[in-house]
């Protein structure tokens, strides 16, 4: 796979009256074309802040961030206009949000597309495919008000997808529904993913969604903190491991429940090994001699 984003450094800061508010702070993050992947976080990590500048909506203040062709640190107005129609799909959590109620489930897969500029024979015929695509052949002609939560998401999912984005961005996406709409909400994700080859990305708070994706990066204070790798063959995990993640600082984020579980604060003594490096509580007794490379 190639490197689809890449962020370098990047850094946003609100400004709110006489303060201002440090939302990322020197995050580095790259992700491959085709994955899906979560990010996770309490609030105020810098995940929305993290959306909404990969989704175009909001710049940055400082570093580097890119995704394809794009540079999001240099797009004007138009720019961004035109890279969030043609560039990427958004599924928010509140359906309100993704469809239009007077529509049907077609009409609003092929709204985008108008305003796109796709031809109406070419979105009759892309909405139709997609609504297949979802599991909503059959209900298609229905409004949003005629369908249940896990099929307005999926609708939802299709109308993000109707202007063939090669990235996904989607908020909480089975946040209002149960587990089993959830579960046919991430197969249709994944289904898309392969045969699309976008690359998506989930903002979530839910484990459940977590465990659905190849890769689940954490956030905290504004940077990349933690980081889950699973492989699978097919339907079955091979292997699940958690990694912290070193930026290009040298900056290391311990897991907050090891912290908690030896008590850690202020510092902490580092031994460099041949193999590695060991992290110790500040007032824990070690006479043996750190070894040099």
């Amino acid at each position: 796979m190639s490197t689809f984003i890449e962020c370098d450094n990047l850094v946003k800061i609100y400004k709110i009256a006489d303060l201002e508010v440090v939302a990322l702070q020197g995050l580095d993050l790259v992700v491959e074309a085709g994955e899906m992947m979560a990010l996770i976080g309490p609030s105020g990590s810098g995940k929305s802040s993290l959306m909404n500048i990969l989704g175009g909506l909001d710049t940055p203040t400082a570093g580097q961030i890119s995704v394809g062709n794009y540079n999001l640190l240099e797009m004007n107005r138009r720019d961004q206009t035109l890279y969030r129609r043609r560039e990427v799909g958004f599924v928010w959590q509140q359906t309100a949000r993704n469809l239009l109620p007077y529509l049907s489930a077609r009409e609003n897969v092929e709204l985008p597309m108008a305003l796109n500029g796709v031809s109406r024979r070419e979105r009759r015929s892309r909405a139709v495919d997609l609504l297949e695509r979802v599991g909503l052949a059959s209900r298609m002609d229905h409004r949003p008000d005629r369908l249940s939560g896990g099929e307005q998401q999926r609708v939802a999912i299709a109308v993000a997808m109707a202007n063939r984005p090669r990235l996904l961005l989607a908020d909480e996406p089975t946040g209002e529904v149960d587990s089993e709409a959830a579960d046919t909400i991430f197969k249709v994700m994944r289904q898309l993913r392969d045969e699309f080859e976008v690359t998506i990305i989930i903002v979530t708070h839910d484990t459940f969604v977590a465990n659905n994706v190849d890769r689940v990066v954490g956030m905290r204070d504004g940077r990349t903190s933690t980081e889950i790798l699973r492989k699978r063959d097919g339907d079955v995990l091979v292997s699940d491991e958690e990694y912290a993640i070193l930026d290009r600082a040298g900056r290391l984020q311990l897991p907050e429940a090891y912290i908690d579980a030896l008590d850690m604060e202020d510092r902490v003594r580092l031994r460099l090994k041949a193999d590695r490096v060991e992290v110790f509580p500040q007032n824990h007794e070690h006479n043996e001699p750190v070894e040099q490379l």
